[in-house]
């Protein structure tokens, strides 16, 4: 990998430009007002995969927005490695929280940056990322020393949802025939402490509704005689866990999977700071189940948590109604082997059960989406940690995520393959929030990175 690295040194300048001009078209797939930038970044993505010299570059049209297919095979009877990223982003509101354009990147140095950050929508999430793998590549084979086959999948609705994406799966497996999938769309523990994430959280997600009288009534001549569905649904809520933090709904753990004391000593050896975590976000305590880390309870531990919860007056003063309806949003976050399907049934036969009589519930599945899992014993994950341990100069720590990508099952259940999730984010990158930023170091350790796991994977597959 000597000339690629030296390629990848001598192009930094122009990397890094080229990353900037795609980071200035606003790609919102949320938002139909800009459908014509989401396909601009389309086509210029689809030019620079022509531009490295892949072939058979496309740009496949859906019910949504498009997906970008670009391959290059150097001999069919090498390992075929699948890239996936998303050129999507979502939606930069609040401006007036940004201190500087979202479309507009600049680079700024700051404490965990000091080399300088790239600034702008997009930047960690996904296209700085996605944009890694599109350089890693143009350098291996500028350098001839490209050692598997490469096919890129980039999709344009990642942030809404991916649903057109799985029917693009479904229907060109023949298109996406690999042996393994990469994606760079997590993070890792810290700049000197690199990580590989090795499972990701299922998701069940619910919206419940709580029926009282036909209309919001006067509270003084009817308080203390009907029930009153906010009261009625917090108290509901509260019947959900148990004194200890545990979910109380019956059957909910049924199928989970406890891991071994040997495999939680692996995990702690992750770096934590209770008090930086604490400080971070502004809290004076952590708090979750009982018996378990707080990196466990985000990573290897279902959860349930109310995202929203609204109903009667919220206006400016007062006014003195029971009302007629409550409402709130539940997630319910899954570890591997639970399936969101039964969860979710699971959920709403409890939900209705504890109920009391004088009101009606009603409970909305909405999304939900497959837990996912990396054996750190798989040819993938062995060539991820060969790479991260050539280019950072120490092995990688395999972590849980507490979030979910879901398409990540999909792919496994559609084409056969496992996903190794290779990150080069941090967690303070401010990804969907305002001032969402991607580190220059992060950004070319991660070109840097990636061709070495070509090297490893080609050598393991043998």
């Amino acid at each position: 990998m000597h000339q690629t690295q030296a390629y990848i040194s001598s192009n930094k300048k122009r990397f890094l430009d080229e990353l900037l001009d795609l980071l200035s078209i606003p790609s919102i797939s949320a938002d139909s007002s800009y459908n014509e930038h989401v396909e601009k970044c389309a086509k210029k993505l689809s030019k620079n995969l022509r531009k490295i010299g892949l072939s058979n570059v496309e740009i496949y049209s859906t019910a949504g927005h498009p997906i970008v297919y670009g391959e290059k095979i150097i001999d069919p009877k090498l390992p075929t490695v699948l890239i996936y990223g998303h050129y999507d982003v979502q939606p930069a509101d609040p401006l007036d929280l940004w201190d500087s354009d979202p479309f507009n990147p600049v680079i700024r140095k700051t404490q965990l940056h000091p080399e300088g950050a790239i600034f702008a929508r997009g930047a960690c999430d996904d296209k700085g990322q996605m944009f890694m793998h599109v350089k890693a590549v143009e350098a291996m084979i500028a350098s001839e020393e490209l050692k598997c086959n490469v096919k890129f999948m980039i999709e344009g609705e990642e942030e809404v949802g991916s649903e057109n994406l799985a029917i693009f799966v479904k229907n060109q497996k023949e298109l996406l025939d690999a042996d393994i999938i990469l994606v760079s769309d997590t993070g890792m523990l810290a700049n000197d402490v690199p990580s590989i994430t090795t499972g990701l959280r299922g998701l069940s997600y619910v919206e419940v509704e709580v029926t009282g009288p036909n209309r919001d009534l006067h509270s003084g001549l009817y308080g203390g005689c009907v029930a009153n569905p906010i009261n009625i649904l917090c108290d509901m809520i509260s019947q959900l866990q148990n004194k200890d933090l545990s979910i109380s709904i019956p059957g909910f753990y049924d199928q989970v999977i406890n891991l071994s004391m040997e495999e939680r000593n692996e995990m702690s050896k992750a770096p934590f700071s209770h008090d930086a975590y604490c400080k971070s976000i502004d809290i004076n305590d952590t708090h979750g189940e009982k018996d378990f880390s707080t990196m466990e309870r985000g990573s290897i531990r279902p959860t349930l948590d109310v995202n929203g919860i609204w109903g009667g007056y919220t206006g400016e003063g007062a006014k003195t109604v029971i009302p007629s309806k409550a409402y709130a949003k539940i997630s319910m976050r899954l570890v591997p082997n639970q399936d969101p399907e039964e969860i979710t049934r699971l959920f709403c036969d409890h939900f209705v059960s504890i109920a009391p009589d004088g009101v009606r519930v009603r409970v909305t599945p909405h999304h939900g989406g497959e837990p996912a899992v990396t054996p750190v014993d798989s040819t993938g994950y062995q060539a991820a940690s060969y790479a991260y341990e050539k280019s950072f100069g120490k092995k990688p720590i395999p972590v849980r995520s507490g979030g979910s990508i879901p398409i990540i099952a999909m792919f496994e259940k559609e084409l056969g393959l496992k996903t190794v999730l290779m990150g080069f984010g941090l967690d303070s990158d401010a990804i969907h929030s305002p001032n969402e930023h991607y580190g220059l170091f992060n950004f070319y350790k991660g070109i840097e990175t990636i061709p070495y796991f070509f090297e490893s994977f080609s050598q393991l597959s043998k």
